[in-house]
């Protein structure tokens, strides 16, 4: 089913990869503008007027409406579309969902951000996202690293005894998750330590869903 929208994306970037997951999973369709982030397009003027930060992903609905962040871009989704449910299928799966997308975010994702933005060269002077020059700090990429490290051996005692992140289903807390790991692989070349079983299984088992395998 196309959608009466438009997601302004670049597909290959991490926070763009959680909403094709989100949307391949829901079986949703939407018309798709790309955005050569590596080309610097998202600063161009007609971008810009859109996003605040200049950053992708951003949905724009059909009344003008633009959304720039990726769970206000998944919650919106899964509002219009509510199966199969992404977000929690009670108001405490919900709550036990968004707590977890949020722990994810703080302790996984900017740690792995900090690692990369403050390390490649292509990013000098962009070492956060935004409309305006950011320098980078080595000491930061260190840390980023560091604490990926310790992000990594927590995910693995979480998924002790479960099957997905919030328990027996499958929601965006695994989509978010799944883009982290996969993002630090090969932004930070850290990847998941033999001994971490628990996470190493996940990864595998969330990996090989169809919607997601086909999606990567």
């Amino acid at each position: 089913m196309i959608m009466a929208m438009k997601l302004f994306t670049y597909p290959q970037a991490p926070s763009p990869r959680r909403i094709h997951l989100f949307l391949a999973e829901k079986g949703m369709e939407i018309e798709q503008y790309i955005v050569d982030i590596r080309a610097g397009e998202q600063h161009g003027e007609g971008f810009a007027g859109k996003s605040r930060q200049h950053t992708v992903p951003l949905l724009e609905l059909d009344d003008g409406t633009c959304l720039g962040e990726s769970m206000a871009i998944c919650r919106y989704l899964e509002e219009i579309q509510p199966d199969p449910p992404l977000l929690g299928r009670d108001a405490r799966e919900r709550a036990v969902v968004n707590e977890l997308d949020h722990w994810l975010e703080i302790n996984g994702l900017l740690a792995v951000m900090d690692g990369f933005r403050n390390a490649v060269p292509g990013l000098k002077d962009r070492a956060l996202p935004g409309p305006r020059p950011v320098p980078q700090i080595p000491e930061l990429a260190e840390r980023g690293r560091r604490c990926y490290g310790y992000f990594m051996h927590d995910l693995d005692r979480l998924l002790a005894g479960r099957e997905f992140l919030a328990g027996d289903y499958f929601s965006v807390a695994d989509i978010t998750a799944l883009v982290i790991v996969d993002f630090a692989s090969w932004g930070i070349k850290a990847r998941i330590p033999i001994e971490l079983q628990h996470l190493s299984d996940w990864h595998r088992r969330v990996s090989a869903r169809p919607t997601i395998a086909t999606c990567s």
